[in-house]
């Protein structure tokens, strides 16, 4: 650090936010981001690839992807120490100002509360199948009440989702998600497994493309891309609740989070892909055999996957609500009558809420592969846009040198580009498709 000039110094010994009694430590920090971005995502990844042209098409999106990915998050951490703020909302409104903090929380609302509905119907769905295998009936006689989605996702929802949703830390959810992370790397080498060693009818000859059909196809993954890898959200608050808060520290638990992440996306994307080619199904589970036992484990360990990053996603939109419900107490009672909204009893009920919303949204869905597009869509605010404005401000009133300056604010212009292009074009193609 002696050869360092204070500019450099500023962006590797910047004060951290203080969080009430961090302390998580750099494994658990991996655990809950990498779980965090191993959600639905990794079902539609083989269908992702055959979308896109073939592997070839399908990686280099993932490369270009993975880069702006990393950066997002080493940009997450470096302005929550430059803002002093503990969430994602308060970083951007903190160094964009509350016109933009108004819009990211807005877009917080939309995008977690789809990710819920999305997370609850791939649950439903799964347990539909289990249930058909469990219980089965002839064709013509009906399946029995207790078998009904609306039944047992109600149940499922009460007994473990709103448990696990209640705590007030983030921190608590290392526990859950190591087990969450071993059930998705367990499905990525089910497919592995399944493309050497399954039966012989079970692999159809793949008609791979040596090309990508066409540029809009290759752009039409990105959602996709940012649908899977979706961990922005809960970047900041991991980082205020690590123990150990320092940018160096924290770029290298982006760096080895994301590089697994990858593998597992990559790994179910490639052999999902060479086994069933252009056939493939968008939900990859639904193109294998539903009485084949190595599938029906990776079908309850893949539901278990998801109940546990379900809490995940609600204790960031819990947070988004807890602010409203501060500036509501304050404005209508006055401070000295404020309620703390991190108490017990507003934050229970702030989760039942949740829950209970997005149950309902999910039970009344139609279709999960009509809302994916646009989740996607959102996504590239938190993964592209809002990092880029964040870094852009920062640097404006951080001592920098001026040619280090001058490359983070084209980075940052360039971020927010590419986030609004991902934006349009996805947002574009989903309203099309339901048109």
């Amino acid at each position: 650090m002696e050869g360092q000039t204070p500019g450099d110094r500023g962006l590797l010994e910047k004060p951290v936010p203080t969080a009430a009694r961090p302390s998580l430590s750099s494994l658990g920090a991996v655990f809950i981001l990498l779980k965090s971005a191993l959600g639905a995502g990794l079902l539609s990844f083989p269908w992702a690839f055959h979308k896109a042209g073939g592997v070839a098409p399908a990686f280099l999106v993932e490369l270009v992807c993975l880069v702006f990915l990393i950066s997002g998050l080493v940009i997450l951490g470096y302005a929550a120490s430059v803002s002093g703020q503990a969430t994602y909302q308060g970083v951007v409104g903190g160094l964009c100002g509350p016109t933009i903090r108004k819009l990211c929380e807005a877009c917080f609302i939309i995008n977690l509360l789809m990710i819920s509905v999305a997370f609850l119907r791939v649950i439903g769905d799964q347990l539909e199948k289990l249930c058909d295998l469990l219980l089965p009936s002839a064709p013509p006689a009906p399946q029995p009440w207790y078998t009904s989605q609306h039944f047992t996702l109600t149940l499922l929802s009460m007994l473990a989702i709103l448990p696990l949703s209640a705590p007030r830390e983030i921190g608590f959810q290392k526990y859950t998600s190591i087990l969450g992370t071993l059930a998705a790397c367990y499905l990525a080498l089910v497919i592995v497994a399944q493309y050497y060693l399954g039966p012989q009818d079970l692999a159809r000859e793949p008609r791979l493309a040596s090309s990508p059909f066409s540029w809009a196809s290759v752009f039409s993954v990105f959602p996709t891309i940012c649908f899977g890898f979706q961990c922005h959200e809960a970047a900041v608050s991991i980082y205020c609740s690590m123990h150990h808060q320092s940018l160096g520290h924290w770029a290298l638990v982006s760096v080895l989070s994301l590089l697994a992440c990858c593998l597992v996306y990559s790994l179910t994307g490639v052999y999902g892909f060479l086994t069933f080619g252009t056939d493939v199904s968008a939900d990859i589970l639904m193109s294998y055999p539903g009485n084949d036992g190595v599938i029906i484990v990776a079908r309850v360990l893949f539901t278990v996957s998801i109940v546990t990053v379900y809490p995940i996603v609600l204790f960031l939109g819990r947070s988004v609500m807890q602010d409203f419900w501060r500036r509501g107490c304050c404005w209508a009672c006055g401070p000295q009558r404020l309620a703390e909204p991190s108490g017990p009893w507003v934050r229970m009920l702030l989760t039942v809420l949740w829950v209970t919303v997005t149950l309902a949204m999910a039970l009344l869905l139609p279709d999960l592969s009509e809302i994916t597009g646009i989740i996607g869509g959102v996504s590239s605010f938190f993964i592209f846009i809002f990092p880029g404005l964040c870094l852009i401000c920062a640097i404006s009133v951080e001592p920098v040198r001026p040619r280090v300056k001058c490359f983070l604010e084209a980075w940052g212009v360039v971020s927010v580009l590419v986030g609004t292009f991902i934006f349009g074009q996805s947002t574009v193609a989903a309203v099309m498709e339901l048109l």
